[in-house]
């Protein structure tokens, strides 16, 4: 592999690992609001259980844990993952189809943090994807050319 490219994908894990470690930090956390309207709010976000189908009633915080669970899992599997692989030094073939997995990943995940959520998660978001096209671009495949009979 190119000289860059272990640097460019262990950037990209240490990313990744920052932004599970940065958002998992949102479970330690209360919000209670600041004026009226933001209280009745949070209180109807906590308390509320519409009927969503047999024995399924959570409420809108419920829901909203379970994704925010789920990019900290999605940023920290991402994350140990690519670290692995580059102390392994898996050949450049392999690493170039994983890291187009991870592109692929991490670019969906850009897009809908991008168009759903804030500036926080949209920036660390924005950051893995920009670094993770650093590390395929510079992943360089060697073909060896075979003669012809």
């Amino acid at each position: 592999m190119g000289n860059r490219y272990p640097f460019w994908l262990r950037t990209t894990a240490a990313l990744q690992l920052i932004a599970s470690a940065v958002h998992a930090l949102n479970f330690f956390r209360t919000s209670s609001g600041i004026n009226e309207t933001e209280r009745q709010l949070n209180e109807l976000m906590t308390t509320y259980r519409p009927d969503m189908g047999p024995y399924f009633h959570p409420t809108t915080a419920d829901l909203n844990t379970g994704l925010s669970a789920c990019y900290s899992l999605l940023y920290l599997l991402g994350g140990m993952i690519n670290l692995y692989l580059v102390q392994k030094n898996i050949s450049p073939q392999i690493m170039k189809g994983l890291t187009s997995i991870n592109l692929a990943v991490f670019g969906v995940s850009f897009l809908v943090m991008l168009n759903f959520t804030f500036l926080p998660p949209i920036i660390m978001t924005g950051l893995v994807f920009i670094v993770l096209c650093f590390a395929y671009a510079t992943n360089h495949i060697h073909r060896i050319k075979l003669p012809k009979d």
